[in-house]
């Protein structure tokens, strides 16, 4: 990684072929193995049975600004060239609203007529949720994405901040791919809209299929993944029936190598829906270490034995 998002300076992913192409199986290490199995449908999906027809050429995508500094906002910006959104991270471990309000009042002044929305990964507490979130409103928020855990949290601070008159969206992330049932959010009306990615769903299929039954307005986005994996989720954004807001693919900006020598990165502020022809002399580049080689096939066995046994993570148990 360019710099540290999501707590990691490096990413792993395994990559398989088939029959219909590359599929990318790449839940981090600290995932259990029954969570991981919607990631391996996904992969399995993608190499076996290709992506479904595209209903648009190319996807609108944001730029995202990890929980930086003020002073390297504009550095990490670059790297994404024009984009007309801008996904900003806050809620660090360690970091205080304060420096949450000034890395994206940094991101506004930088891009005035950018749209802005911030992703807390379920950081804060109801409180502190609603009294930053109150005071981001002034920057003109897209939405917030999971800004605190849990559906009951989530319900929670909608409906405060639609007390006081704050006009802000709730996304739910999280509270969609982690849930057993990810369709409960909707049901229980704790958010605006979703936010998915294929592979914690079990693949684009599985995905299109959740967004039509919650019937709430989705934003696709990505796991940190190599052009593979961002593949994916250009299929994903590229099958739904409606696309409202520039979606989180973009990630490979924030990545120091890929595995293409054709990497999927935005053009205009946005991802063409193509193929990505991966490279034999980057896979021996990147290669993991023999012992690591190890441990993600070990990995695979117990996760594959989870799938083709119907047990499944965060997918509803359909993976």
């Amino acid at each position: 990684m360019r710099v540290k998002f999501r707590g990691i300076l490096h990413r792993e992913a395994l990559l398989l072929h088939g029959p219909a192409g590359w599929g990318e199986f790449s839940p981090f290490p600290e995932y259990a193995d029954a969570e991981a199995v919607p990631w391996l449908a996904s992969a399995l999906e993608a190499a076996q049975q290709g992506y479904p027809e595209p209903r648009r050429t190319s996807i609108p995508v944001n730029g995202t600004v990890p929980a930086v500094d003020v002073g390297q906002v504009e550095a990490v910006l670059a790297r994404f060239g024009s984009v007309s959104a801008v996904k900003v991270k806050v809620a660090e471990a360690g970091q205080s609203p304060a420096e949450d309000l000034a890395r994206v009042a940094e991101v506004r002044r930088l891009l005035p007529g950018a749209g802005i929305r911030v992703d807390a990964n379920a950081g804060w507490d109801i409180p502190t949720a609603v009294d930053t979130l109150s005071r981001l409103a002034e920057a003109g928020l897209e939405y917030a994405e999971q800004p605190v855990a849990g559906i009951n949290g989530l319900r929670a601070v909608r409906t405060e901040l639609r007390r006081r008159g704050v006009p802000v969206l709730i996304a739910a992330d999280e509270s969609v791919r982690k849930e057993t049932d990810p369709l409960k959010v909707a049901r229980e009306d704790a958010a605006d809209l979703i936010v998915i990615k294929a592979a914690p769903l079990g693949g684009v299929r599985r995905a299109v299929e959740i967004v039509k039954q919650a019937g709430l307005p989705a934003v696709v986005s990505s796991a940190i993944d190599t052009s593979v994996g961002i593949r994916t989720g250009v299929a994903l954004a590229a099958a739904l029936p409606e696309l409202p807001y520039a979606c989180g693919l973009g990630t490979l900006s924030l990545m120091a190598g890929d595995v293409t020598n054709e990497p999927l990165l935005p053009d205009g502020g946005a991802l063409a829906v193509r193929d990505v022809p991966v490279s034999g002399d980057l896979l021996e580049r990147f290669a993991a270490s023999p012992e690591r080689t190890r441990w993600w096939l070990d990995r695979l066995d117990r996760v594959h034995a989870l799938l083709v046994s119907g047990q499944a993570g965060s997918a509803d148990g359909q993976a």
